[in-house]
């Protein structure tokens, strides 16, 4: 198969599952979702020489930097418009949520927010796009020993989050086992 060949069948394949990974980050952002995936099948159509055999992976990779990419070109904007005056707020537009706008579980991410981003990356990785450790080293661009690591330290300060924020949701190690 060729190159080309083979980033076709990769866009095919892959194409939803790196709008998920994409959409998720950006909270469903559709126009920045559909910039950002585009970036990313561009990139992948450049180096369509260095896509592995099971690309996925790999396409989560380049999407990760693609979303950082994407998010200091957002600040940037974001410092524009204050500096310009033109915020939400100055135009009267600000939204007030009622006392009872929290969602169910929305200490959830309230606990992750309290998290590194390469600490919330790891575990979304494993959670919501279910790669297992070699596919996250790949990811991160990293060794497998280095994503085990970063996944297991992830997981503990989790734990302890939300050990603070929900005392009583610690989980009770039955028969001496954790």
């Amino acid at each position: 198969m060729s190159n080309d060949e083979i980033f076709a069948a990769a866009y095919r394949e892959h194409y939803w599952a790196v709008s998920r990974y994409v959409a998720r980050r950006l909270d469903g952002r559709t126009s920045e979702v559909e910039e950002v995936v585009a970036e990313v099948f561009t990139v992948a159509w450049r180096r369509r020489g260095d896509l592995p055999g099971a690309p996925l992976p790999w396409l989560y990779g380049v999407a990760r930097n693609c979303l950082a990419n994407a998010i200091r070109g957002q600040g940037r904007r974001r410092r524009l418009v204050d500096r310009l005056g033109n915020d939400e707020a100055a135009h009267g537009r600000q939204v007030v949520d009622s006392p009872d706008t929290e969602r169910p579980g929305a200490w959830v991410h309230d606990v992750l927010a309290r998290l590194s981003e390469g600490d919330r990356e790891v575990l979304r990785l494993t959670a919501w796009e279910e790669l297992d450790v070699d596919e996250v080293a790949v990811a991160l661009g990293c060794g497998r020993r280095a994503a085990a690591m970063r996944l297991h330290r992830a997981r503990r300060r989790l734990r302890a989050e939300i050990d603070r924020e929900r005392p009583g949701a610690t989980l009770t190690k039955e028969h001496g086992h954790g």
